[in-house]
C-alpha cells in the first residue's frame, strides 16, 4: 500500500482528491494539510511514501515544502500539483527535489499513475510543460535580486526590505534599480507581476 499525503489550501479540492485516490486499491491517503508548514508536520508524524503538494499554499508554497520534505524526509517522494503551471516553476520544483509536476487539469487517473511512478523511483513531468521549459529563457535576475523582489511589494518601504534581508538600504535600492532595468519595467509592481507570470518567484 502506498501511503499518500495531500496538501492543498482548497478544502474542496483536497477532499475530492482524497476520495478519488482512496478508490485505488494500492493507495491510501494517510494525512491531509491546508498549508506547507502543516504538511511538513503531518508528514513527519505519518511518514507518507508520496506527498502531493499544491504549488500555491499559505505559509510555505509547494516548492518550498518539497525542498524541506526532501531534507527532513528523503524517502518521501513529492509531486507538485498546480492549476497554472509555468515552465520556470517546473525548473524550480525539480531543483527543490520534486519527483513529479502535474497540472490540475490532467485526466482523472493521471495522478494515481504519477504517484505509482514516483514511488517506484521514477519521475513525471507533464509533456507539454516540459516542452515549454526547454524553450524558456533563463531568468535574468540573480538569486539575491530574486530575494529582494520577493520582499518588494509596492507598499513595503526600502528600509523594511533591508532589515528582512540584512542588507543596507542603499544595496536594496541598487538591486531594485537593476531588477527594473533587467526586466524592462518601470515599477516594482510591474517587476513582481512579470516575475510571477514567468514563474521566477
Amino acid at each position: 500500500m502506498i501511503r499518500v499525503l495531500l496538501a492543498d489550501d482548497e478544502e474542496l479540492i483536497r477532499v475530492a482528491l482524497a476520495a478519488l485516490l482512496d478508490l485505488e486499491p494500492d493507495l491510501s491517503v494517510v494525512a491531509q494539510a491546508a498549508d506547507g508548514r502543516t504538511a511538513i508536520s503531518v508528514a513527519l508524524a505519518h511518514r507518507p511514501d508520496v506527498a502531493i503538494l499544491d504549488l500555491q499554499m499559505p505559509e510555505l508554497d509547494g516548492i518550498a515544502t518539497a525542498a524541506e520534505l526532501s531534507r527532513v524526509l528523503p524517502n518521501c517522494a513529492t509531486v507538485i500539483l498546480t492549476g497554472r503551471a509555468r515552465p520556470a516553476q517546473l525548473q524550480r520544483a525539480l531543483a527543490a527535489g520534486a519527483k513529479g509536476f502535474l497540472p490540475k487539469g490532467s485526466p482523472g487517473g493521471a495522478l494515481a499513475d504519477v504517484i505509482r511512478r514516483v514511488h517506484e523511483g521514477g519521475r513525471y513531468v507533464d509533456p507539454a510543460l516540459a516542452a515549454d521549459a526547454l524553450s524558456l529563457p533563463e531568468c535574468p535576475l540573480t538569486g539575491r535580486e530574486l530575494d529582494v523582489l520577493r520582499c518588494a511589494d509596492p507598499d513595503v518601504p526600502v528600509g523594511v526590505i533591508a532589515r528582512r534581508l540584512a542588507l543596507s538600504p542603499g544595496t536594496v535600492r541598487n538591486h531594485l534599480t537593476a531588477i527594473l532595468a533587467k526586466l524592462g519595467v518601470g515599477t516594482r509592481a510591474d517587476a513582481t507581476a512579470k516575475a510571477r507570470e514567468q514563474g521566477w518567484i
